[in-house]
């Protein structure tokens, strides 16, 4: 076998197609649009080039047919905020041999000694949490938009090699329709603040979209900057943020909490463009387009996805979360001619139990996991799982 850096169109081609081969008879896998893997990569596109690096590499069999794949960064970001500098590795792809995926990791954990790191997370993204990361190890269904889907035996190609469970991510799922109900104790809490004028529970208004970054600013730096890999973010970023999300964005699945007049928490969700991107092939040119905005507006997504939900410390324990979903499952969900049957939130960390609670007494189930590993390069030393927060 030959291990092939990634360094110009061809081996990225190559890079893009090996899964395109290995899953195509897998009728759950959906292929990712093309660019998005490509933009990952490219300089000019991926903000973490600014204090960090990214390398790929492909490895070919003796008769030059591509069987693995795997990429290795440093996230410049991150790298150093844990007991020991932890590099990345992720967009792994190969074939069910052990002897291949180990020369593929071994390449990417060079590397990243190279670069100074003592232990690796994998598989993740050179990026945020919420796009490619972890490992599916159950519900190999559907993946939601930028979510990882892979083979079952991937699991044992990591363990073998001596990754350990760092921590585990469960993706949710609740049935939007009214005979799914809260229970009474749920109702009980949230109409605390509802019965507060000062509160007030909403989707975002028709023109208001322009200024929901500021509300999503505000929220999100307040309660999940500071988190583990969490970084605060600029309002120059949320802005950037909603930009790229309004041209799929739908109103009403955005909701915020308000407390005299200022936002205080928010249950952010979009419609899971995977279900129009299965139909892409991986493209994204004029006809990809337009099949897209075709396909919004005949109402081809059934499925929403949320994204983030977070509510503002000084707000927490008061009932707001509450509050804020049984407003919008009553007064949208529940809403005759809504289009979405479920939602699927995006995934959440076992390390934060909290949030766990939360979605499940609300009536979701765990209907994924995926799982983030690590390992560390000097075995002596103690293995810590994620710290709960």
């Amino acid at each position: 076998m030959t291990l092939v850096e990634v360094t110009n169109k061809q081996t990225e081609k190559e890079f893009i197609q090996l899964p395109v081969r290995l899953y195509r008879d897998e009728e759950n896998w959906i292929r990712p649009l093309d660019k998005d893997i490509i933009a990952v990569f490219d300089p000019t596109q991926n903000k973490n080039f600014k204090t960090g690096e990214a390398i790929r590499w492909i490895l070919r069999d003796d008769s030059g047919q591509v069987v693995g794949r795997i990429a290795a960064f440093v996230n410049g970001k991150t790298a150093h905020t844990h007991d020991q500098p932890t590099g990345g590795l992720g967009f792994f792809e190969c074939e069910n041999d052990q002897n291949a995926a180990n020369t593929l990791f071994d390449q990417g954990v060079d590397w990243l000694k190279s670069k100074g790191m003592e232990a690796v997370d994998g598989p993740i993204n050179f990026g945020d949490r919420n796009s490619w990361w972890g490992l599916l190890v159950e519900g190999f269904l559907e993946p939601n938009f930028q979510m990882p889907y892979n083979f079952g035996y991937y699991q044992q190609l990591f363990e073998n090699y001596g990754f350990q469970v760092y921590f585990k991510q469960f993706t949710y799922v609740r049935p939007f329709g009214s005979e799914v109900d809260f229970v009474p104790r749920f109702y009980e809490k949230a109409q605390v603040p509802l019965d507060n004028p000062d509160y007030e529970f909403r989707h975002i208004k028709r023109g208001e979209f322009d200024k929901a970054h500021i509300y999503f600013h505000n929220v999100y730096n307040k309660a999940w900057a500071g988190h583990s890999g969490v970084k605060p973010m600029t309002i120059e970023q949320a802005r950037k943020l909603f930009k790229t999300l309004k041209a799929i964005a739908d109103k009403r699945l955005i909701w915020f909490a308000f407390y005299k007049d200022e936002a205080v928490a928010m249950f952010i969700s979009m419609p899971d463009m995977n279900q129009i991107f299965k139909h892409l092939n991986g493209q994204w040119n004029l006809m990809s387009k337009l099949k897209t905005f075709y396909m919004l507006k005949t109402g081809v997504c059934k499925k929403g996805l949320g994204i983030i939900f977070g509510v503002v410390p000084e707000h927490q324990k008061k009932g707001v979360e509450g509050a804020l979903v049984v407003t919008y499952v009553k007064n949208m969900a529940w809403k005759k001619g809504f289009p979405y049957k479920d939602i699927e939130m995006n995934w959440i960390g076992d390390f934060n139990p909290k949030m766990m609670r939360v979605v499940e007494h609300i009536g979701s189930k765990v209907l994924k996991t995926h799982i983030t590993y690590r390992k560390l390069f000097d075995e002596t030393k103690e293995y810590k799982r994620a710290p709960i927060i």
